[in-house]
């Protein structure tokens, strides 16, 4: 089969091509951002990429167009498909027929937390030798690919696993699809890892986003497993509209929790006041912490005992763009972050504060999300990067005056409306011993690159 993609740049359209491509189809595909770490992944699969919506795709004649939720009414590409009445389908609704179809599916859900839960528990799977298929936000460390198809467990060489690790988004399918994408997943293993107001662009309010999560909670059989965040009162009232299967909660005393964690940030597992497994890590956090949790109870689910995993963890190297040191120079250290909600923010900042000590830190933000530009968390923004000690934000693209939103920080924050005025401002500012901390949920122009290319030059 040949399949058009159209979005295909997307982490999760990406990962779609990437499973695609495995399965044996031909792929192409489209899109108007390209860039890496996607972009890189899907050349090296040797993926077609054309830039724009062009009609002049049709040519290529697939078998069937594979739509992403970027994609809008009015596109020229997606109007001339309309047009000719020729066959599409959503990304997820062609995962779910193509791959997820009769495989037991570990869906990670929540506002925070899905890429690194998700690429925690696939590794604790692979790990125990169940070389599970996944499709991740993101590129684990581990693996160095956001998405494969599920290969032979070392139990059963000619075998396939049947278990299948996913990110599920609560984002909307598809312009003629507005239901979420986890919808069409159908898990035996659920995560909600936790549940705060986002994508103002789609949702009205909190609400609106608890009704879509409990229609996930509706598709988990009786047979599965739902594994929810004890602490969270949007997840209690998800649950408090029915639920047909059992349940477990971590970071609660009752359930799953983290002992104190020592210097190196080491913890132990326990499981109802019982330890049943320490890991040990480089990892800081809370909420590293309560995702570790998280996937160890999901894990042992499919089997895997929670001292295997705790194990596994111990050898789990996180996930591209999650705290990644993109690089050194003139003693100044640069972190890629793909931080956008105020309490990722806040909370990656914390987790760089642990590590540096006293260091200073500069903070680097690009309000680039749908959430972000309509500044419907402005107010949280200030607080959300307190434990700065410098803070510089891009103004671009913006409704909203991010100087004000950032007001109550004082002099040690700085808006610009011009990126090379950013860059400039940064290096001028920087000294041997501080850490930059990039935060962005795109490609932000190649700013770590620059930012490493002018601090070389200026030592």
């Amino acid at each position: 089969m040949h399949i058009h993609i159209l979005g295909i740049c997307g982490t999760f359209m990406g990962g779609i091509a990437a499973i695609a491509r495995q399965a044996g189809h031909k792929v192409t595909g489209c899109d108007a951002n390209v860039y890496p770490p996607m972009s890189t992944q899907l050349e090296a699969l040797g993926i077609e990429l054309i830039e724009g919506f062009g009609t002049e795709q049709l040519a290529l004649a697939p078998d069937v167009f594979v739509i992403g939720n970027v994609v809008r009414r009015g596109t020229p590409l997606m109007e001339a498909i309309l047009d000719r009445g020729l066959p599409y389908v959503s990304g997820p609704q062609w995962l779910a027929e193509n791959v997820l179809q009769g495989r037991w599916v570990l869906a990670v859900a929540g506002t925070h937390g899905k890429t690194t839960t998700s690429s925690m528990l696939a590794w604790i799977l692979e790990d125990a030798g169940l070389a599970p298929g996944f499709l991740i936000g993101g590129i684990p460390e581990n693996f160095g690919v956001s998405a494969r198809l599920p290969g032979a467990p070392a139990q059963e060489p000619g075998g396939e696993s049947p278990f299948f690790v996913i990110e599920a988004d609560e984002y909307d399918t598809a312009f003629f699809d507005k239901r979420s994408k986890f919808v069409h997943y159908r898990p035996r293993t659920a995560v909600l890892n936790n549940l705060e107001f986002d994508h103002a662009d789609i949702f009205a309010d909190l609400g609106a986003i608890e009704t879509q999560f409990h229609h996930l909670v509706r598709t988990v059989p009786g047979a599965g497993r739902i594994v929810v965040n004890g602490r969270e009162l949007s997840l209690a009232r998800v649950l408090e509209r029915g639920c047909w299967t059992p349940v477990e909660a971590f970071g609660v005393e009752t359930g799953w929790s983290a002992g104190l964690p020592d210097a190196n940030g080491h913890f132990d597992v326990m499981c109802a006041g019982v330890t049943v497994g320490r890991v040990a890590w480089g990892l800081l956090g809370e909420h590293n912490r309560l995702n570790a949790l998280a996937a160890i109870a999901a894990a042992r689910h499919a089997g895997v005992t929670p001292q295997q995993a705790a194990e596994a963890l111990s050898r789990f190297a996180n996930v591209k763009r999650r705290m990644e040191v993109r690089g050194e120079a003139g003693g100044v250290t640069v972190y890629d972050d793909f931080a956008h909600h105020p309490t990722a923010i806040a909370t990656t900042v914390a987790g760089l504060r642990a590590k540096v000590g006293r260091n200073r830190i500069l903070a680097v933000l690009e309000p680039r999300s749908n959430t972000m530009k309509l500044g419907t968390m402005k107010d949280a923004l200030a607080a959300s990067l307190q434990d700065a000690d410098r803070v510089f934000c891009s103004a671009v693209g913006l409704g909203w005056s991010p100087a004000e939103a950032l007001a109550p920080l004082g002099e040690r924050a700085q808006t610009f409306d011009a990126f090379d005025a950013l860059v400039e401002a940064i290096v001028a500012e920087a000294q041997p011993g501080d850490h930059v901390l990039v935060m962005s949920n795109g490609g932000f122009g190649g700013i770590h690159a620059r930012l490493l290319e002018r601090l070389g030059a200026r030592a």
